[in-house]
């Protein structure tokens, strides 16, 4: 089997690395960095840099813990060290990986030329090499969506790829988006002691979340003093050279005037220049690859992964779509093989307080007319929250009523994204809240929230 991968992101690598366990010839092109641009180049940087602001939050509850005041400042130079050394050191164990696994390694980029037919150009720009293919992977993720009248140009005006760090801490940044990667930009900032602003074209943030859960994170905005404006548009920019700021325009008359402005307004498939015409493989008028169960094309052979299938835009999806296609292609979906189940992915927002769900939520029952039962319990009652002085948040379980069965939840508060993790195997292992209530969880933690909300 010859396998060609188009992207060393999680989805690709991960496709490269299980098909030459497998047994695979296998060649991997990328243009960039192994590990993928939204790996190590936004997940992985942004969390480094939550971290970091993580920490000078704490410090600012360290006299309600028994400790004098703190005042930390932020050294702009070594959080952009840090993060490049955490960038490198991922990309270099990736890379020995795959190296160590037969895996051949193509710096840049790769189009398709027919079915069969790939084409590697070089980054160095030495001649291109045609490789032949018995299935293909693309998995070359997106990019930050900007809009037409928008002017990036890496100082004031940012993209997220520009904002790990960014050229200084902004005075006052505008973000315009209030989905999961805007609020985070805000939760970042703020806690770097930035003044911030969020545009929020709808009337929460976080409009596919829980409303109850978006409303914990916008109470906590509000408390730290982030300006929300609702149901307002982007919808222009005026620039100041002498003062050094920028003015948001919004569709309702009003205006942002800000040092900085970051656009979070989702991203774009890099399907363009893939040769996708070449061999036949159908696009969405909005640049997606289509794919079935098994992530291949209209064309059997070709696969696509990641950011480029339309399917949900998570690391921890695209790597495990990777895992799929090179048992597929390897043939072992003949044997014991689940397909993926998109519902149950588990997500988090990596906030103040942080926010994960996985399953069915609350409102989603309620609109599909789903009889279930919600229980629900607050951090305030546990003990470990209460001695690590963060009572903030929630654990919320969604369940069928007939069966027993968890079909969901949400949690907001301290280390929700390592929680959620309890819930995500329960709903994919169809447990029952019963086994959740008769867990012997240790004493005192924050999981025993989760056995008293099974109750």
């Amino acid at each position: 089997m010859r396998l060609v991968v188009i992207g060393g992101g999680p989805a690709g690598h991960r496709a490269a690395s299980t098909a030459a366990r497998l047994g695979a010839e296998v060649v991997l092109i990328e243009r960039d960095v192994i590990g993928g641009a939204a790996n190590l180049w936004d997940c992985v940087p942004s969390k480094a840099m939550i971290a970091t602001g993580g920490l000078v939050s704490r410090t600012r509850r360290a006299e309600a813990l028994g400790l004098g005041s703190l005042t930390p400042s932020i050294d702009l130079a070594a959080l952009a060290g840090r993060v490049r050394d955490i960038e490198t050191r991922l990309a270099g164990a990736l890379t020995e990986q795959l190296v160590s696994q037969g895996v051949r390694l193509l710096r840049g980029t790769g189009r398709l030329l027919g079915p069969h037919l790939v084409e590697a150009t070089p980054a160095d720009g030495s001649q291109a090499e045609k490789l032949d293919a018995d299935a293909v992977v693309l998995a070359t993720g997106s990019y930050p969506r900007v809009p037409g009248w928008a002017e990036v140009d890496g100082e004031r005006v940012l993209t997220t790829r520009q904002a790990y760090p960014p050229p200084e801490i902004p005075d006052h940044l505008v973000v315009v988006g209030s989905g999961v990667t805007g609020v985070e930009f805000v939760h970042m900032f703020r806690s770097l002691g930035s003044e911030v602003s969020l545009i929020v074209s709808r009337q929460q943030v976080l409009p596919q979340k829980d409303p109850e859960v978006a409303a914990a994170l916008e109470a906590d905005f509000l408390e730290r003093g982030v300006r929300l404006l609702k149901g307002a548009r982007a919808t222009g920019l005026e620039r100041s050279g002498e003062a050094k700021s920028v003015t948001v325009l919004c569709d309702d008359e009003r205006r942002v005037e800000g040092s900085h402005v970051l656009f979070c307004i989702g991203s774009v498939p890099a399907s363009e220049g893939l040769g996708l015409e070449s061999a036949g493989v159908a696009r969405t008028p909005g640049g997606h690859i289509p794919v079935n169960h098994h992530c291949q094309s209209n064309v059997p052979h070709i696969y696509a992964a990641g950011d480029l299938s339309g399917r949900l835009p998570l690391a921890s999806v695209a790597a495990v779509q990777g895992h799929k296609i090179a048992e597929h292609l390897m043939g072992l979906h003949t044997r014991q093989h689940r397909h993926l189940d998109y519902d149950k992915a588990a997500a988090a927002i990596f906030t103040e307080p942080e926010i994960a769900d996985v399953g069915l939520a609350e409102a989603e029952a309620f609109a599909l007319g789903r009889k279930i039962r919600v229980t629900k319990v607050p951090y305030a009652s546990n003990s470990r929250a209460l001695i690590d002085g963060d009572p903030r948040g929630f654990v919320k379980l969604v369940s069928d009523p007939s069966t027993g069965v968890v079909l969901g939840g949400s949690i907001v508060g301290a280390h929700a994204a390592e929680l959620v993790s309890i819930i995500a195997l329960a709903v994919t292992a169809n447990l029952r809240v019963v086994d959740l209530a008769e867990s012997l969880f240790v004493h005192p933690a924050l999981a025993e929230a989760l056995a008293e909300a099974a109750e």
